[in-house]
């Protein structure tokens, strides 16, 4: 069997199809093609070419799993249900999350300070908000209480912004004091807050 032509593709242009004998065999990225060292008028045998298939399949899910890191940063968690979900078995996830790791692309200490960053940049939410919102994407306890600590931000302050906000949005008290609790702020800091605003 000769590698007979390779290609790049239309649709997705960082990948390329390899053809054996005149017939797609199998595609690669670019740089899945060049640590393979492949070449036109190459002769393979049925092990080699079996062994190239199972790499071109490692090689789309870690470039697919590249596109859903580069869209916004994700918790380890995240990652691995992603892959799972995507039908990838765990072997390969598992070398999949460990190049990601050493690349410097998922790592959960910079995930949770990105995430506290964000939501503070977007919109005022307590502490205990954004520590429910990181144990929800299975960040490590360890790891929410490390951020949380470096968080500079006062939960009262952010609370004030907050009902300053949503006092039009919410012109009955109650329902503005149902959603404040709904951000996590305690239930004597939205009336000690709402008390001042009222004077």
């Amino acid at each position: 069997m000769k590698i007979t032509s390779i290609k790049q593709q239309v649709k997705r242009r960082d990948r390329y199809s390899i053809y054996v004998d005149g017939a797609y065999a199998f595609s690669l990225s670019e740089s899945g093609l060049l640590s393979q060292g492949l070449s036109t008028g190459q002769e393979l045998d049925k092990a080699q070419l079996a062994v190239l298939k199972e790499a071109s399949g490692t090689d789309k899910a870690y470039n697919n799993a590249l596109r859903y890191v580069a869209m916004r940063p994700r918790s380890e968690w995240e990652m691995e249900t992603y892959l799972r979900r995507k039908g990838i078995d765990e072997p390969v996830a598992e070398q999949i999350c460990g190049r990601l790791r050493t690349a410097g692309l998922l790592d959960d200490a910079a995930f949770a300070k990105a995430w506290v960053s964000t939501r503070r940049l977007l919109r005022s939410a307590s502490k205990r908000r954004l520590q429910l919102e990181l144990k929800q994407k299975h960040v490590p306890e360890r790891i929410i209480e490390e951020t949380l600590r470096g968080d500079e931000a006062d939960d009262l302050s952010a609370l004030r912004e907050l009902a300053a906000k949503k006092r039009r949005r919410y012109p009955d008290q109650l329902k503005l004091m149902q959603y404040l609790a709904r951000q996590g702020f305690g239930y004597d800091d939205i009336k000690a807050v709402l008390r001042e605003t009222d004077r």
